[in-house]
């Protein structure tokens, strides 16, 4: 999965239609919901909006304001610090403001997708996740706007649309480290299978064998189900970016199997990019 090269019209495409999908949730927003509490950490909606204002002009190649963010606590490393201060120059706007900015940083990254040749596409970067084709990091960068549609609409307590294409292409990016979780994490045992049903906007039946100490995601099981794991998929995103806990959510997935392992899992799945 990781080593292949996403296909361009398509990556540019969800990416477009998602920056949509956050404009129409913030669209309208008076000031006071603007600076309503986000899902992560000292952000607001605003902060996270902001957030993505930063990444996409610094992938325009303007440079990052230089300000000391090192008094925050949320901020925890060098990647957070970037954030912070592209936030903190950005908060004096009011929130129509920074929809304008928003719009168009982004209506600029659509071009440059759309112009930029097979071989950059192609080419390896640097990524959250270590080198990668710059067509995957693109698929993060799907995925880190996902995640943040959900943490503006849970911080607004309103519903969105998390299927369709962008979901699906989205949620990929949930999957590479899973069998982390399952090893490291659960402490999931050599013969162990392990069937997670996913319900909801993203519908999936993953499965993982662990054997010779590591973790897999599998076709098919070759044997049965040591572990049957059912959640939606709203929860299952959400406990993968540490947005929430499975103790938030005790009536909300059921286990059947091994049930010592599955609420290890359950509560062993957030990671990051």
């Amino acid at each position: 999965m990781t080593d292949t090269v996403p296909d361009r019209a398509v990556i540019t495409s969800a990416l477009s239609d998602q920056w949509d999908a956050l404009t129409r949730l913030v669209d309208g927003l008076d000031e006071k919901s603007w600076r309503t509490a986000s899902a992560l950490p000292g952000w607001t909606v605003f902060d996270v909006v902001a957030h993505i204002v930063g990444t996409e002009s610094l992938l325009l190649g303007e440079p990052a304001p230089d300000l000391d963010v090192s008094g925050f606590g949320h901020v925890r490393n060098d990647i957070g610090a970037l954030n912070e201060k592209w936030i903190q120059a950005l908060r004096p706007l009011t929130g129509s403001q920074l929809l304008e900015r928003f719009l168009e940083v982004t209506g600029r990254r659509v071009k440059a997708l759309e112009q930029i040749s097979p071989e950059e596409w192609a080419a390896l970067v640097p990524t959250p996740v270590g080198m990668a084709p710059y067509g995957r990091f693109m698929r993060i960068r799907l995925f880190d706007c996902w995640m943040h549609e959900h943490d503006i609409a849970d911080g607004l307590r309103v519903t969105v649309d998390e299927g369709g294409q962008r979901g699906a292409i989205a949620f990929e990016e949930s999957l590479p480290a899973l069998g982390r979780a399952v090893v490291k994490g659960a402490k999931a045992q050599d013969g162990s299978r392990i069937a997670f049903e996913l319900t909801g906007p993203v519908s999936r039946t993953l499965h993982v064998a662990v054997d010779g100490g590591r973790a897999d995601l599998v076709e098919t099981l070759d044997a049965p189900a040591t572990l049957v794991l059912t959640l939606g998929s709203e929860l299952f995103a959400r406990l993968r970016g540490g947005r929430t806990t499975a103790d938030a959510h005790s009536g909300a997935y059921s286990v059947t199997g091994d049930t010592d392992l599955g609420e290890r899992l359950i509560r062993a799945l957030t990671f990051t990019i």
